[in-house]
Parts: C-alpha cells; structure tokens; sequence
C-alpha cells in the first residue's frame, strides 16, 4: 500500500515501511501505476509529476529522499528551515572562491587553550583525548584538542620538509617506465567523461548527465545505513567543507590511479597520508594552498614519487567535480569503503567521510561546477612546492652528462689501445718472417754451437724432458750412453761410461731403440740424420 501528496511519499507492505521527501510535487490523477516481481522481491511504482516533464535532481540520493526524524521536544533550541521555505536567491547563491580579506585581530592566549576543532566542517572536539591510543597511528599530529590550526601548519610543513628524499625523487625522475605505465592507465571516471562530453555537445541541459554514474547494489546498500540528518554550517565552515573535498578527492585519485583501481592493504595509507585534512586536520583558505600541500607530499610519502602523478590527480579532480554530486558521492562511498575495512583508519569515517557522504547528497551540481572551474584556474610548478626540484634536477642532469661523456672517452682510448697493440703485434709477426735461406744458415750456426758446447746446450734446457733427450752418440763403431747424460756426468766430476763392443745383447738394443724414438723427437735434422745412420749400422750389426 502506498499514499503520496505533494513532495511525500510513504510505502507500506508488511513488515516494512518506507517514507521519501522527494525532490519535486507529485499528483495523484489516476495514471500512477504499480507492479511486483515475485521472483526478485521488487516493487516499481510509477508516479506522475505535477509537472510534466520536470527534472527531479538526485533521486539516486537515497540518503537525501529518506525523511528527516522529528524532533520529540515541543520547541527545539534549533529550528530547522524548510527547504522550499528558502528563497531562490538564497538557495542559489554563488561562492566567491577568491580569498577572504580580514582585517588582523592578535589572539589571546585565553583563544588558544580551548579544544580546538577539526572533523567535518570544524564540528568536532574533544575526540581524542579519549581515543589518543587508537588514532595515533591513523593521524600524524599530537594532541589535536590542544593544536591550533596555525601550529598544525608550520608542523606538517617541517614534516614534509624532513621526509622528502632528494634520492628517491631523482630515482623516479629518470627511470619512469612505471610512472608512465601508471600515467596511461584510465580509471572509470574517464569514460563518463567523456561520454558527458559528448552528451553536453548535443544537448545543452547540463542535469541529465547525472544518469551516467550508476550505482551498484553494495553502494545502494551503503547508502541506505546513513542516517540522514542535516548540517547547520555558516558561510566559513561551508567552505572549509568544500576544499577539503577537494582535497580528499586528490588523494584518492592518486589512490586509484597508482594501484589500476585494485585495492590493497597500503590504500587506506595513502589516502590518508596524501590528504592533509585527514592526517593534519588542516584548514585551507584557498585552492591553491590545497595543490601545493598535495604536491609536496606526493613527492615525500608514496611509493611512486613524481610531479607528473601530482598534475595527472588534479586533471582527474576536475573531471570528477564536472561529472556532478553522483560521482563525487561515488568516490567518497568507495574511500568509506577502504576506511571501514582498515581497523584503525574507520575512525576517519566518523570525523569527516559519513558525514561528506550525506552533505554530498543535498549539493547543488552547479555549485560543484563553479568549484571545479576554481580548481581549473589554479596553475602548479615544482618552485612552488618549496623543494628546490629545479637546482637539483639540474644538478643530476650536469651529472649525467658527464658521466656520459667520461664513459666515450673511456670506450674511444680503448679502441685506440687494441689499434696499437695490433699494429705492434702485425710488426712482430713481420720481423719474425725470415727466408729458407736465413733458416737453413741459423740452423747450421745451431749445431755448431751445439757441437762447439754441448754441455752448455744441456745446462740451457730446462725440464726434464729436454735433458732426458738428446741425439745418441756413436763412438768407434760401438753404442754410448745419452751425450746429454755423459757430458752432465762430466759437469759433476763423474767418470764417463766405457764403450761396448758391436755384438750387445737383445735387451740393449730394445733400449737403444726406445732411446733412437726420444731422440728423434726432440733433435735438430743434423742429429736425426747421424741417428738414422746409427740405426742403419745397427742393423748391419745384427
């Protein structure tokens, strides 16, 4: 069963009960329409528009459309103002994103001591002093409750500036095989993007592209455990709201593009580590603060650290802040996500992602819009990160290059080393050719120098193959010991062995055959030929 007047609209189908404030007037004229599927368990009611053809923005909100509780006092301290009750000139009043100019006001000491305020819109206080062992590993400034925003800034700034690694920096800057895997990768806001360009070419009505972005069934689900309530902020909490949206998102997209869209255990880490308005509570007063404190840290904490991931992050903020308030809820419902599913970091959750969750939805897609173009007109460069980026880049360069240029003066010396040194070893080779003439006369020289001074000859040759082998020695037709053996026995003052006579015995021969082999292996041709007459007249003997 199911009554609908006006914006209201309640269902009823035991045991369950739904009540939605809806973005426009419906009418009951007898052309609504109902129907349930048994097999999936879903009602579809259809109801006319009391104005035809009118756009009702955010019915995929489904935190907003839920009906906001009633308040059981007679008269609350705070009343709040119905949204139809509001003015169009109020409602649709545009930001100024320049810089606010106040005159300077010196602060007590009396201003300083209380809690100070951090949480969604500078809500919360107080948190901390009973969760201080839970979240320090989740944020990375001390004592919150008692650190004023001014304090918290110079800290993370000293932070950044003791983290940063000049090594790793360089390290990515030159071999960026990675980061340009990593730069090609195209995450699921692209393809909405530019289907919406496509669309806003054809058609000018701007809140239709909303319909691009759809939700899953574990989103709906999500949504759907919000508890809506409302947000009383003035014109300064609002704004810290809306930059440190942008803020966030930055960090997530980084998030997303260096793991490809896959999660993993270091996401939560990441995100958190990259946006100083969860690890700091920092407050900004300007866009361009937020791109250079997300620039910073870019290049101090993650695993890859480079300028080009920075700028690539801030061309994806804007495509998401364009696409309107669904795919910025669908950002910050998958960073609820990975928080809740990381033990110390769902505590983030309660200061600043449920509650984005249920302001997102009641946001105005062209406030948005305007934020994005602000986002647009902000231009980054490493000099203002304050890391001297350009002198050390440089440096490395003029490094670099000369190195290069001592490793071609290296390879050019040794290329002219081998031409020397063959041309040295061709001369060689040259003055070592000589005629057969030259060979037989130095040969000739060699034996009469051998025959002039035998025992030298020996006492020259080293090894024992050498002294073993010499030419046989033939002396008045009987056969002598080795002249290598008797002239060194003659060195050593021994007496030389005697002559035997033709008629040897079988076992000397065999001996004197085995020494004719030696011999004619290592003897000069004047003594094999003496040893093939020896051997001729030893056949005559036998």
């Amino acid at each position: 069963m199911s009554t609908f007047e006006g914006s209201d609209f309640k269902f009823y189908a035991k045991p369950y009960f739904l009540r939605l404030t809806l973005p426009g007037r419906i009418v009951e004229n007898g052309s609504e329409q109902g129907s349930y599927d048994a097999d999936k368990g879903i009602f579809t009611i259809r109801l006319p528009k009391e104005t035809p053809g009118q756009h009702f923005e955010g019915l995929n909100m489904l935190t907003a459309l839920l009906a906001p509780r009633k308040s059981r006092t007679a008269k609350p301290l705070v009343e709040e103002i119905d949204a139809s009750e509001i003015p169009e000139e109020v409602v649709d009043e545009e930001f100024d994103w320049e810089i606010e100019q106040t005159p300077y006001e010196e602060v007590s000491e009396s201003a300083l001591n209380p809690q100070c305020h951090y949480g969604f819109g500078n809500l919360r206080s107080g948190v901390f002093q009973r969760l201080q062992d839970e979240l320090n590993d989740v944020i990375d400034i001390k004592n919150p409750d008692f650190t004023p925003a001014a304090e918290r800034r110079q800290k993370r700034l000293a932070a950044e500036l003791a983290k940063f690694d000049p090594d790793h920096y360089l390290a990515d800057f030159f071999e960026d095989e990675a980061i340009e895997q990593i730069l090609k990768y195209n995450p699921w806001w692209t393809d909405k993007y530019s289907k919406m360009k496509a669309f806003l070419e054809k058609s000018q009505e701007e809140e239709n592209h909303a319909a691009l972005v759809s939700f899953s069934e574990e989103e709906k689900y999500q949504l759907r455990k919000f508890v809506n309530k409302s947000y009383l902020l003035d014109k300064k909490a609002c704004r810290q709201v809306y930059y440190s949206l942008i803020d966030i998102l930055l960090a997530y997209c980084y998030e997303t593009r260096v793991t490809e869209g896959e999660k993993n255990v270091e996401s939560a880490w990441n995100i958190r580590k990259l946006s100083p308005t969860l690890c700091w509570f920092e407050t900004w007063t300007n866009v361009q603060d937020i791109m250079v404190s997300f620039g910073r840290r870019v290049l101090c904490y993650p695993l890859y650290r480079h300028f080009k991931l920075v700028m690539k992050a801030y061309r994806d903020t804007i495509k998401i802040l364009q696409l309107g308030k669904s795919a910025v809820l669908k950002c910050l419902l998958d960073i609820h996500k990975i928080f809740q599913e990381n033990d110390p970091a769902y505590i983030l959750n309660d200061l600043y992602i449920s509650d984005y969750c249920v302001w997102i939805q009641k946001v105005k897609s062209k406030k948005l819009a305007t934020l994005a173009e602000a986002l647009k007109e902000v231009s980054l460069t490493k000099a203002q990160l304050g890391l001297e980026l350009e002198e050390l880049e440089a440096a490395a360069l003029l490094v670099q290059e000369e190195e290069t240029a001592l490793k071609a003066a290296h390879s050019v010396s040794g290329q002219q080393t081998l031409c020397s040194s063959s041309e040295a070893s061709d001369s060689e080779d040259s003055n070592s050719t000589v005629s057969p003439g030259n060979e037989d006369s130095d040969s000739d020289s060699e034996q009469d120098e051998l025959k002039d001074s035998p025992s030298e000859t020996v006492n020259s040759l080293q090894g024992p193959f050498l002294e073993e082998s010499s030419a046989l020695l033939i002396v008045d037709g009987g056969a002598c010991r080795n002249t290598a053996i008797q002239e060194s026995d003659a060195h050593q003052g021994k007496p030389l062995a005697s002559s035997q006579p033709l008629g040897v015995s079988g076992p000397l021969i065999e001996e004197l055959g085995e020494q004719l082999k030696t011999t004619v292996q290592v003897s000069e041709p004047k003594s094999t030929t003496a040893v093939n007459h020896s051997n001729m007249q030893e056949r005559d003997t036998k």
